[in-house]
């Protein structure tokens, strides 16, 4: 198309483009705005080198020279603007998320990374988000799903944006040194399995800062584990002596930080009680476990088993830090098992959540479109037999509109050649397809949410950091009413336009459709 631009002598003109999506993701009402700062990021790397130019040579070899010579002069930072709603904020259909200015071939050529760059990242920061909202504030959300992801870049980018969406920590170490990402994470099946029996370590380490043999802290433990084995009501001789050795192995590795994995044999026979003897025996060194981890069965019978074990035990030996455990929670854990979790009496505290393959398996993409909007002042306007399909033509701004009580009404989208909305001074709002829906609406607050991020000497503006943009996202979920964020059958979200946005649309919507002939 870039060259079909420049034979025709289109280089110059100036066009607007939009990018917006149509529909809300897994059936909700919003989404989470994400990836912003890598358009950014493109837009000051977006330049053709000599390689690109010759393999494009190779693979168009009709092409004339002149626009290999064009080619080689581009760049964004003098004929490239973009504004944009803020990344992390909440988002709607038919809303533009960015609109971009400039050379007709320019704006073209950053339609396929942008969409990108966009579509997944507000994907997954959109379903971290509605983890977040069905757990509740109190709970916390680990993001361990790097080893079933959609490739490198995709482990790493979906552990980005379901911390900016809502999660507290991810399994990708390489996450947390990149994005400052709080790294959590516990040991596996397999370090469990590595262990068979109470002589698989080498009685020569020593144990932490204390002059004793592992073997010492072994048979601690197992003290223990006859102590509190009746309490239990359990037997001893069922527990698994390498599971018991596999723990005790991983809290002399992480004595400040040790969490065990139950399920590997038996939670309630053998993993729990394994685990209660070590963490005690680890007390008598000064060190405290975290707790444990599920990843099997019946999490909710099982979580409450677990702490009404460690509420048991603390009670039995005045040990009542055990009570407060924690209890994580993973096992293809998705929205719908957060919901029936919930409506159980559970004691898990912690989930670790594969997030970005739940969201692959239910919604491929969000969907974002790249439309001409304007070229030379002129509107464009696409027609479908659609209607949902039709874009909403020419350059606008876009405002969000507050009641008192800090939540958001609605976002108005009006030509940028209006005046925009005051506060306290009622305004006519449409729908833009549909006649009878109109009402007026009297403004608490008013915000533009547009904010120029690009322009003619490149970026405009600091971009705020990873926490910056996890507290933007939560912030902003705090301005929509909770019938709009609900699980089940959520009140749709308004978007309107002006009574002058409204008749421009359609008197342009007339002049291009086709008239028909009815014979």
């Amino acid at each position: 198309m870039a060259y079909a631009y420049w034979k025709t002598g289109k280089m110059e003109d100036k066009a607007v483009f939009d990018l917006f999506f149509r529909k809300n993701p897994f059936r909700g009402e919003f989404a989470i705005f994400a990836g912003l700062g890598e358009c950014v990021k493109f837009l000051n790397n977006f330049r053709f080198s000599c390689s690109d130019i010759a393999y494009l040579q190779e693979i168009l070899p009709n092409v004339d020279q002149g626009f290999w010579e064009y080619l080689s002069q581009l760049d964004a930072s003098q004929v490239v603007t973009m504004s944009a709603i803020p990344e992390g904020y909440v988002v709607f259909p038919k809303v533009p998320l960015i609109r971009l200015e400039g050379p007709l071939p320019v704006i073209q050529l950053l339609e396929t990374t942008f969409l990108n760059l966009i579509n997944y990242a507000s994907l997954v920061a959109t379903n971290a988000a509605r983890f977040r909202i069905t757990a509740g504030d109190g709970v916390q959300l680990l993001e361990f799903g790097l080893r079933r992801a959609q490739g490198p870049d995709g482990g790493l980018s979906a552990s980005k944006y379901c911390y900016i969406g809502g999660f507290d920590g991810t399994s990708n170490v390489l996450a947390g040194k990149l994005f400052g990402i709080p790294v959590r994470g516990t040991h596996a099946h397999a370090f469990v399995n590595s262990f068979s029996s109470l002589d698989d370590v080498s009685e020569n380490v020593s144990f932490l800062d204390f002059c004793c043999f592992l073997s010492i802290f072994c048979q601690l433990a197992m003290s223990w584990l006859t102590k509190i084995s009746p309490i239990l009501n359990i037997l001893e001789h069922e527990t698994n002596k390498g599971e018991l050795k596999a723990f005790l192995a991983y809290a002399y590795a992480f004595p400040r930080t040790c969490l065990c994995l139950l399920d590997t044999y038996s939670v309630i026979k053998s993993g729990l009680p394994n685990f209660l003897a070590v963490a005690l025996a680890l007390n008598e060194y000064g060190y405290r476990a975290i707790g444990v981890r599920l990843d099997s069965g019946d999490l909710a019978y099982l979580s409450r088993k677990c702490r009404e074990a460690f509420v048991l035990i603390a009670d039995q030996f005045e040990s009542p830090w055990m009570k407060k455990f924690t209890v994580v929670a993973s096992n293809d854990i998705n929205e719908e098992t957060l919901i029936s979790l919930k409506e159980q009496k559970h004691e898990i505290n912690s989930f670790g959540i594969g997030t970005h393959l739940v969201t692959c398996q239910k919604q491929p993409a969000l969907g974002c479109v790249f439309k001409l909007v304007e070229v030379n002042g002129e509107p464009r306007m696409k027609l479908s037999e659609d209607v949902g399909k039709i874009n909403l033509p020419g350059k606008k701004s876009v405002f969000r509109l507050y009641s008192e009580d800090g939540l958001a009404i609605l976002d108005l989208i009006q030509l940028c050649s209006e005046k925009p909305p005051e506060v306290g001074k009622k305004i006519l709002v449409r729908h833009p397809f549909i006649e009878s829906k109109r009402a007026y609406v009297c403004p608490y607050k008013v915000e533009l949410l547009y904010r120029d991020y690009w322009g003619n000497n490149g970026l405009t503006q600091s971009f705020p950091s990873l926490q910056e943009l996890k507290k933007t996202a939560s912030d902003s979920l705090k301005t929509l009413r909770q019938d709009i964020k609900r699980e089940l059958n959520p009140t749709p979200y308004k978007v309107s336009v002006t009574n002058e946005m409204y008749n421009f649309l359609h008197e342009l919507w007339l002049k291009y459709a086709p008239i028909g002939e009815l014979s």
